[in-house]
């Protein structure tokens, strides 16, 4: 009878796929896996691995009657303590080693933080020498007229005080589709976008993808979003000029988070003398477009936020 494998569950966005009869994961993974943790899971599996370290070697040196000079025999607790001296290399003096089998117990403790310091350290200094993209995407995406075409956009913000550069935006489509078989497939489209990519990114930029005949969305209904599951999947890919790094940010959306006949409220003022206030509190607000109204003349539009 074939054994039933353990599912691994890989997340994307909202999705969740559980990988059945594939090779378990190699002890190098366990790194990766290590530097994915949150700053709380990473610090609560560092306090983790140290006292289940010092707890293994105090139950071995109360296993060793008087190998400690100084340590009531089978102490616990003292075992506790001078596996903490030991593995800091404070040694207070209090207690030393007494037996062959107490000097050979440290020396494998001694080894073992040695070698533990510098994977501790190591993981430490990735950890914050990693820039991190900070970059926020709008809750939703919104369905209006702009220049007298309906219009697919979404904003996209740098949360960075300072400019990234380089920024490359991409946004692909996926949705079920009948083939001409019958079968149902998943079928995925790269959307054309408006703009594509920017030489410099400091604040905010409403993303557009027109809908026209050749868009993959002409004539398709709120309902027909439903109907066919349709999720969208935004990158931004940009350079982070601090560190001189290439980060990485993305986000889904699914059908529901899709506002038809809405646009995004205006973010920007201009101050005069090239200065323009970006208000982020209203990133994610949005107000009615009816996509069967007419676009007013180009000298009464408000300034564009991208």
């Amino acid at each position: 009878m074939k054994k039933k494998s353990v599912p691994i569950s890989v997340r994307a966005g909202s999705m969740e796929f559980l990988k059945l009869n594939t090779a378990r994961r190699e002890w190098r993974d366990s790194y990766h896996w290590i530097l994915s943790l949150r700053w709380p899971a990473f610090a609560a599996f560092l306090l983790g691995v140290y006292l289940t370290v010092n707890v293994l070697f105090a139950a071995l040196y109360s296993l060793g009657g008087n190998c400690i000079e100084g340590m009531p025999a089978g102490s616990f607790r003292e075992g506790f303590f001078f596996s903490v001296e030991t593995l800091a290399t404070v040694g207070y003096g209090h207690m030393y080693l007494a037996t062959l089998y107490g000097h050979l117990l440290t020396t494998i403790e001694i080894i073992i933080g040695m070698f533990g310091l510098a994977v501790i350290t190591g993981l430490i200094f990735v950890r914050f020498s990693r820039p991190t993209a900070r970059i926020v995407f709008s809750k939703s995406v919104v369905i209006a007229p702009f220049d007298g075409k309906p219009t697919l956009m979404m904003r996209v913000a740098n949360l960075r005080h300072t400019s990234v550069v380089e920024a490359k935006f991409r946004m692909t489509l996926s949705r079920d589709e009948r083939t001409r078989e019958g079968d149902e497939v998943r079928r995925f489209y790269e959307l054309k976008l408006h703009p594509n990519r920017m030489i410099i990114f400091p604040a905010a930029l409403t993303i557009r993808h027109r809908i026209d005949e050749q868009s993959p969305f002409h004539g398709m209904t709120r309902e027909g979003w439903e109907a066919t599951d349709s999720r969208l999947i935004a990158s931004v890919v940009c350079v982070e000029t601090v560190l001189q790094a290439s980060v990485q940010s993305q986000k889904d959306y699914s059908w529901r988070d899709v506002r038809f006949g809405e646009r995004f409220v205006e973010i920007y003022t201009e101050m005069g003398g090239g200065r323009l206030t970006v208000d982020y509190g209203r990133l994610h607000d949005t107000e009615a477009a009816p996509l069967s109204s007419s676009l007013p003349p180009a000298s009464a539009r408000s300034h564009s936020s991208g």
